[in-house]
């Protein structure tokens, strides 16, 4: 009896995790703390998403983050905020959007 050839088809791919399979993520102490940011700017390529948060005090501005996904990570990503503002406005009534900003921080904001 002949044996079939082992292919990576049969094996699973080592990030993909098993259904109802706990991962355990660690991270250290100054990246629980958060970091504030009170701009983000959006853009992508055909491959990824970039999300850059920034804190701008004028005249100055800090990029603090850049998270880099796929676009189906993106979508993703969308339907939880979608999902949390939703849960946030019944809770604690509907948010109002803010003002967009009225001038440029030495790149086009809005």
């Amino acid at each position: 009896m002949q044996q079939e050839p082992e292919t990576n088809q049969n094996k699973p791919h080592p990030q993909e995790s098993q259904p109802n399979e706990e991962i355990e993520i660690s991270a250290d102490d100054e990246v629980l703390e958060g970091t504030y940011a009170n701009m983000a700017q959006v853009s992508h390529t055909k491959e990824e998403f970039v999300i850059d948060f920034a804190s701008v005090f004028p005249p100055r501005g800090t990029l603090n983050s850049r998270i880099i996904v796929s676009p189906g990570h993106m979508k993703r990503i969308i339907q939880a905020m979608k999902e949390n503002v939703e849960r946030y406005e019944q809770q604690f009534g509907e948010i109002e959007e803010s003002d967009e900003p009225d001038r440029e921080f030495g790149f086009p904001v809005g």
